[in-house]
């Protein structure tokens, strides 16, 4: 099947919708910190099982020093650092605009994957980032009374919205690599389903390190108790327990099994479609009105977003 890799991607972008809307009530009920570290450790028990159903051992048994590296890179990038960064985002201007600033993700990965896989990057992708920057520009500038152009978001939303963005993009190729190493180290003797489960091997690791990081972090700042607080509150984990099987179990696993079959800045490109999926759902939840410039916002990030893919 010669789009496999958009297919899943496709997929990936509407497991991402389901994953924001819950990771949006988490945040807020159980703090981001909690939140993240209870769905990573949910996802590595979860990812565990997987892998012992399928090729006979709870752990990602095949990958060497250098998958470890580069996946345990992923996951500081991706999850400690894109993942803080986007769970703030929420509390700070919500998953609606927080999933906005993901369209960012494409034009990183596509940077990131120029810089360290030596995959293509023309000017044409230095158009894509340009428009899809000038759709968030519309979304989030507002011109006042005195002509004078200001934010209609507060600054610390759109630093932790760009830095989310960042995160998630370099984070995939990071991914890839890592990827590309536990492949090599393979042997032939390998049970058949190995191959299929390398994507989510992978999420295994990346979720044990991430997890580990945000662990570490709650005991510098000595806001453990806060995490065992969390973990008795049902409402709180029903969300989290959502969120962790649509994003790190499902989400992300088939996002690095996309990796795998399509070039890094146009599978992630698909993924960035969540923004459209989220808004309506998003404003029928929360009972907000959308405005017709956010509406315009959006549209123009996907079309600097679908450039990726058609250039």
């Amino acid at each position: 099947m010669s789009h496999i890799g958009e297919l899943i991607s496709l997929l990936v972008a509407v497991l991402w919708t389901v994953t924001a809307l819950n990771a949006d009530k988490a945040s807020h009920r159980l703090g981001s910190m909690s939140a993240n570290v209870l769905r990573l450790v949910l996802a590595t028990l979860f990812l565990g099982v997987m892998l012992w159903v399928t090729v006979g051992r709870p752990y990602p048994v095949y990958a060497n020093g250098k998958a470890w590296l580069w996946l345990s890179l992923s996951a500081l990038v991706g999850y400690v650092f894109g993942d803080w960064c986007l769970f703030n985002c929420y509390l700070s201007i919500g998953a609606r605009f927080g999933q906005l600033f993901m369209t960012l993700a494409p034009p990183m990965a596509a940077v990131a994957g120029w810089a360290i896989l030596g995959e293509s990057l023309t000017w044409k992708a230095g158009l894509a980032m340009a428009v899809t920057l000038s759709g968030i520009a519309i979304s989030i500038l507002s011109r006042n009374p005195d002509r004078h152009i200001s934010f209609t978001l507060p600054v610390k939303g759109i630093l932790l919205g760009l830095g989310a963005g960042l995160g998630q993009g370099v984070g995939l190729v990071l991914s890839k690599v890592g990827m590309q190493h536990y492949a090599e180290a393979m042997p032939a003797s390998a049970p058949v389903l190995t191959g299929t489960m390398l994507p989510f091997a992978s999420t295994m690791i990346r979720a044990i390190i991430g997890g580990a990081g945000f662990f570490l972090i709650m005991a510098l700042q000595k806001d453990l108790p806060r995490l065992v607080t969390a973990a008795k509150d049902k409402t709180g984990m029903k969300y989290v327990l959502i969120m962790t099987l649509f994003g790190p179990v499902l989400g992300v696993s088939l996002s690095l099994m996309a990796v795998r079959y399509a070039n890094a800045g146009i599978a992630s490109t698909l993924m960035a479609l969540t923004p459209v999926l989220i808004l309506f759902p998003y404003a029928f939840i929360y009972k907000q009105k959308i405005k017709p410039k956010e509406i315009l916002g959006v549209t123009v990030s996907m079309i600097g977003v679908a450039l990726f893919f058609l250039i």
